[in-house]
């Protein structure tokens, strides 16, 4: 029993060892191109989670992995079918009642782990600071080693590419779809241009019609993924998120915090 995983663990437990960290991990339920599932967001979520939340623990800290929310805001992509849209106020409201239910259990410290990037979350913190009793931290995961990025990859994985191949090539091996000489079914995930300099160079943003943007809601090369980077991407992780949930576990809660 991994008891720092709310799902796994039991009342016995949590009734004498209260924690002082919850991590939510909020992923999504959307096509990734033709190669992967629906629920890669939602997989790589969970599994990053337990891997940090793991590493914390042994490090003793008192940390809880929450249930993985496996909707997201899918806004863009609806047109692809069971592309599964939740909106962003929606999302806000329910995330909030989470946050709010953590926090009457007397857990004041809370991270939420974003594995989709169209679950813009800050603007949520920016509301529950003037009036939730809790402490709400954001950790986007997939820019947490964008400094080592390319010491790992090739290519630039934007959804569906090279790093979430690896990631489900390595922990869900059997959800990523082959051919039968062994080659991925998914595109090469090309992406088009819009007719606008500004907004090809990212001087002016849009909501991108992905049905548009992509060929098959792939964007990111997938073709030179290979779980062993995905290995070390974890690493990466587990130390740095890893050891911020022990700082955070550890820290004490007063009027300057987190200063």
């Amino acid at each position: 029993m991994r008891h720092y995983i709310l799902a796994e663990t039991n009342y016995g437990y949590t009734q004498n060892h209260p924690y002082e960290v919850a991590v939510l991990p909020l992923g999504a339920t959307e096509p990734h191109n033709y190669h992967l599932p629906y629920g890669t967001d939602m997989f790589e979520g969970t599994v990053i989670g337990e891997k940090i939340c793991e590493a914390a623990h042994n490090q003793g800290a008192k940390v809880v992995l929450l249930p993985t929310i496996p909707y997201g805001t899918e806004t863009n992509m609806v047109k692809f079918p069971l592309a599964v849209n939740v909106q962003p106020s929606t999302l806000y409201r329910f995330v909030t009642d989470i946050v709010e239910s953590v926090s009457r259990s007397g857990v004041k410290k809370i991270v939420l782990l974003n594995s989709h990037g169209g679950n813009e979350m800050k603007p949520l913190l920016r509301e529950l600071y003037s009036h939730v009793d809790a402490h709400v931290f954001l950790c986007n995961w997939f820019t947490s080693f964008s400094d080592v990025y390319q010491e790992i990859y090739e290519h630039v994985d934007d959804h569906a590419g090279e790093m979430e191949t690896s990631f489900m090539l390595a922990y869900q091996p059997h959800l990523v779809d082959k051919t039968p000489d062994g080659q991925l079914t998914g595109d090469d995930g090309a992406t088009a241009k819009t007719r606008f300099e500004a907004v090809n160079r990212g001087w002016v943003s849009i909501t991108r019609p992905w049905h548009l943007l992509t060929t098959a809601s792939g964007s990111g090369y997938p073709h030179k993924a290979d779980a062993k980077k995905a290995l070390r991407t974890m690493e990466v992780l587990t130390d740095r998120i890893g050891k911020f949930l022990v700082e955070l576990s550890d820290a004490e809660l007063n009027d300057s915090f987190p200063f």
